[in-house]
């Protein structure tokens, strides 16, 4: 008998009656209503009641005929061995239940990897973060399912609406999904994450360059002008005061706003920020330069002060907000169309500077306290280089003046 094949398959009408495949006793395609579908059915005798049964493994073309010949053939070694196929899938069937019935749902399996990994987040906002984003997103759709019953396409349909539109948000949540699919592997729950292979289900995102978005940032030989238009030439309030350190220093907001008066050291002038509130986690010393000096000395006044620098009345530390409304408010230019310059900006507009006026790369990035990505070019970089970062601060501080 020869060979069911493909091309002979795909004729098949209703009215043609039972295939037989020719390779494995009693494998059969049986057509359906649709030319060139069918269902395949394997008869045998059943070796434990010795009665004739038909055993069906799925759909041409969707089962092809290859994956059915394998079915096939590990049935028949079933029957060999004095079993019934029938019987011993439907033990397996009712043995993979039982299982799904034991594992915990994704929801709860996530909830549990946050509690264990909540204890190292850095601040708040990332603890709160890595949770919501699973709540807004991924539990709606599927976290009431069982974990072994997770594939790689639940995960690409979550992802899909998000996948291009919001790439970096999209990206976060599908490593938290295979962190929380990655603890129920090592838990012995599933055998593998599937969300490592989500990708390949999904249009290909643009690339880093493509998709970073960078903060407005103040052209470096403008900002003279707005300091004396706008911090100058304006009463001294905090958010003011604690916008020209911000500048002169070119540090981040949340290191200013977090500023203490323990921190710093008005004889040396020097700001030394500890490891814990700095984001690479690595303490890092600020050369403050004459006008630097001058303010803080002037906030201080004669007291002995202690705590923040700048605070509420509650005692707490100033909001990101009284930058961004005194930037919104003075209309501060930046080099994006249509865009307000961003407190964190003036890092940039500090670093475009630096690079103008010739000082070494090396110097401006520890200013900037940026970490060394090459491992091997950090572990030569023991200095700080402060005395050439006081240099320049001064140099920009001056340049920051002459409006």
């Amino acid at each position: 008998m020869a060979l069911l094949t493909d091309a002979r398959a795909r004729k098949i009408t209703a009215e043609a009656g039972a295939f037989a495949d020719g390779g494995v006793p009693g494998l059969y395609l049986h057509p359906a209503s649709d030319k060139g579908r069918g269902k395949w059915i394997l008869r045998f005798v059943s070796p434990r009641t010795g009665k004739r049964r038909d055993m069906g493994l799925g759909r041409y073309p969707e089962v092809s005929i290859r994956d059915a010949r394998d079915a096939a053939l590990r049935a028949r070694q079933v029957i060999q061995n004095g079993r019934d196929p029938i019987d011993e899938r439907r033990l397996q069937s009712a043995a993979a239940r039982a299982e799904v019935l034991q594992s915990p749902s994704f929801e709860s399996a996530a909830r549990t990897v946050y509690a264990e990994l909540a204890r190292g987040f850095r601040n708040a906002k990332h603890k709160d973060q890595w949770i919501n984003s699973l709540e807004d997103v991924v539990f709606p759709k599927i976290g009431s399912l069982s974990v072994v019953e997770l594939r790689a396409s639940h995960f690409a349909d979550v992802l899909r609406p998000i996948w291009l539109s919001k790439p970096e948000t999209a990206s976060r949540i599908r490593q938290r999904c295979d962190a929380v699919m990655k603890w129920c592997a090592a838990q012995d729950l599933v055998i593998a994450s599937p969300v490592a292979v989500v990708s390949k289900l999904l249009a290909k995102q643009p690339g880093k360059r493509e998709r970073v978005e960078h903060h407005p940032a103040m052209p470096w030989r403008d900002v003279p002008t707005f300091l004396a238009t706008q911090i100058a030439g304006k009463p001294a309030t905090a958010g003011r005061q604690m916008l020209e350190l911000l500048i002169l220093t070119a540090s981040r907001s949340g290191e200013i706003r977090g500023m203490r008066w323990e921190e710093l050291d008005l004889d040396e002038a020097i700001w030394t920020i500890p490891a814990a509130r700095m984001k690479a986690k690595v303490a890092h010393r600020v050369p403050l330069s004459l006008r630097c000096v001058e303010l803080l000395t002037t906030i201080k006044g004669d007291a002995k002060c202690t705590g923040l620098v700048f605070k509420t009345r509650n005692g707490t530390p100033l909001s990101d907000m009284a930058l961004t409304k005194l930037l919104r408010d003075a209309k501060a230019k930046s080099d994006t169309p249509d865009r307000v310059a961003t407190a964190h900006g003036f890092r940039s507009s500090f670093r475009d500077w630096a690079s103008e006026s010739g000082y070494p790369r090396d110097v401006a990035e520890r200013a900037l306290a940026h970490t060394i990505s090459n491992s091997t070019e950090a572990a030569y970089h023991r200095t700080e280089l402060l005395d050439q970062r006081r240099v320049m601060m001064e140099a920009w501080s001056r340049h920051c003046s002459s409006g």
